[in-house]
């Protein structure tokens, strides 16, 4: 009988995840992350994750499975946290989902599952995983969640082949209201809990809240950049070959203090993103202020009238080849070579068509329409026929 670990997360997806693989024939074991415990950044007082991991042991007892908590907090303060405030504090925006799989997951957790002799890990991630004979050897696929609403492959983008090789999806093939009835039906006590929407198994934490325990707020000017600031009307140069016109779109606009008017005071350029709108609180616009642009070197953020404003949009990105990563290795990309893709540059984001464009030092992706608020320190992920074959993170 072989042996499979559940994460188990105290959520309805990991307790379907759980009773699926028992009903299968599987020996099903369950395991509580604890990943945090500076309870001085989670809001109010209540301890998220005792109520998760109680619901977990109730779950674990319901369906008669073994059952314990393994406390990770060390490994996900150095290889999560500390990147979070790194990434912050250069100004990036990082994506710690994306990172707690690919480093938690599936690698810290994951070595636990496999020493208490597990031959697979198993998640409540609605997304699906194929095998195909490629070569003589087996060759793993990531592929998008049956629910397109939910579909969390993108989280996943950062897995490699060994990875993929030990991890179960159960749900892959359902839909969210799905996984409810048969919770209900099995009678688990999470059938109707909420989904949580903390950072990744950290609980309820609000990121400006827990941003500030690490990076001190210092005023700053909120710049507005008019729509007819110049270089947004350049004339576009000859170029001489392909990579030197995506070079051309894939840089981003500059921008000084005189380029717009002073239209505001901020707490701190590291705690704004591109896109945002919220926390501005400027006034006195026809249309809300979107952030297009932060320098945290200077602590000023600039910003443009409305959602249509040009500072927010770009078709071409580059991911250099240190953040470069193929889910499917055997496809990946030679110096020259160009593939077309779809793609997207955050969660839930309709995928979007794109030519990747492998140079020496990286990857370009050229997407057909302008896309908005790309942010460094994110993650674009590109796919095919609903397969996704790779990720970088945006520089």
């Amino acid at each position: 009988m072989e042996r499979v670990v559940v994460g188990l997360s105290g959520g309805v997806d990991s307790s379907v995840t759980a009773y699926l693989l028992k009903e299968q024939g599987y020996e099903v074991i369950g395991l509580f992350m604890k990943n945090w415990h500076d309870d001085s950044v989670t809001i109010s007082n209540e301890c998220p994750w005792l109520e998760d991991s109680n619901d977990a042991m109730i779950v674990a007892e319901k369906l008669g499975i073994p059952f314990q908590t393994v406390d990770l907090s060390e490994q996900y303060k150095e290889r999560i946290v500390d990147y979070m405030f790194n990434e912050y504090e250069k100004g990036r925006t990082p994506n710690p989902d994306v990172l707690c799989n690919r480093e938690i997951k599936f690698d810290v957790f994951m070595d636990i599952a496999l020493s208490l002799g597990a031959d697979y890990v198993a998640t409540g991630h609605y997304c699906r995983k194929a095998e195909e004979i490629i070569d003589g050897k087996p060759v793993y696929k990531l592929l998008a969640g049956k629910d397109t609403n939910k579909d969390q492959s993108y989280f996943l983008c950062q897995l490699s082949q060994e990875q993929l090789s030990k991890a179960l999806f159960p749900i892959g093939e359902l839909t969210k209201p799905e996984v409810r009835e048969i919770a209900k039906e099995a009678d688990l006590i999470t059938a109707d809990k909420k989904d949580s929407q903390g950072l990744c198994f950290i609980g309820k934490v609000r990121l400006p809240d827990f941003l500030q325990q690490k990076l001190q707020p210092k005023e700053g000017d909120i710049v507005r950049i008019p729509d007819e600031f110049e270089q947004y009307n350049r004339p576009v140069p000859e170029f001489e070959n392909k990579e030197a016109e995506l070079e051309y779109f894939s840089t981003k606009f500059s921008y000084n203090n005189e380029d717009g008017k002073v239209v505001g005071k901020h707490q701190g350029a590291h705690y704004f993103t591109k896109g945002q709108r919220k926390g501005l609180a400027v006034g006195g616009t026809k249309e809300p202020l979107f952030v297009i642009e932060t320098d945290v070197d200077t602590n000023v953020i600039y910003t443009g009238e409305g959602k249509n404003h040009q500072g927010l949009y770009r078709s071409v990105l580059f991911v250099s080849n240190e953040e470069l990563h193929w889910v499917r290795e055997d496809v990946a990309l030679q110096t020259g070579e160009s593939m077309e893709v779809e793609a997207r540059i955050r969660y839930r984001q309709p995928l979007e068509k794109a030519t990747l464009y492998k140079v020496d030092n990286g990857i370009y992706v050229e997407f057909e329409n302008s896309q908005s608020a790309i942010q460094e320190g994110q993650f674009v992920a590109w796919y095919r026929n609903e397969e996704l074959l790779g990720s970088g993170v945006i520089s």
